[in-house]
């Protein structure tokens, strides 16, 4: 039995000591572009369902974005307030183990909601304060397409987009 780390392909590892390929382009015919992923994997689900070879099948996000969307204001009673509640969290969960194996259960579930509260304040109160007030908000992360297209291998592209013209919409 052969490993993956044995290959001899172009674009992958030939063996101890060896780097891995870089990351290719997908390669492909397009059979289909949706507005949304969902759109695109429900597709590439038809055609499962129908006995296709899916996975001659890859689905490409085209025209990439990093999205951050603001979710409110940060201000220091919320950020310790955040680290009250994360390290009386893993306080509790750290006394609750060492209750178990100490007499003083109750003292040893205190002792390590206290070290965890304590904790918990100074992990969210240094990395805010080293800010310096620049960023007072919070915010997610995405990464998102401005649309999918679905590749097919080119042997069954054909096949592949007369299948996906029955699909409904």
């Amino acid at each position: 039995m052969s490993s993956p780390f044995q290959s001899g392909q172009p674009g992958q590892a030939g063996g101890r000591g060896q780097l891995p390929g870089l990351p290719t382009p997908p390669k492909g015919w397009p059979i289909g572009s949706y507005p949304t992923y969902a759109e695109a994997q429900r597709a590439v689900d038809y055609l499962s369902d129908e006995q296709f070879p899916v996975e001659q099948v890859t689905i490409v996000g085209v025209d990439l974005m990093q999205v951050e969307r603001v979710t409110g204001r940060l201000t220091w009673p919320r950020v310790l307030g955040g680290g009250v509640v994360t390290g009386a969290w893993l306080g509790m969960f750290i006394g609750l183990i060492l209750g178990m194996f100490n007499a003083n259960f109750a003292g040893s579930l205190v002792a390590g909601i206290l070290a965890g509260v304590v904790f918990g304040l100074i992990t969210a109160a240094v990395p805010y304060a080293a800010t310096r007030g620049t960023r007072d908000f919070r915010s997610t992360m995405q990464l998102v397409a401005g649309r999918y297209d679905v590749l097919c291998d080119p042997r069954n592209a054909e096949r592949a987009r007369d299948m996906l013209a029955h699909l409904q919409v």
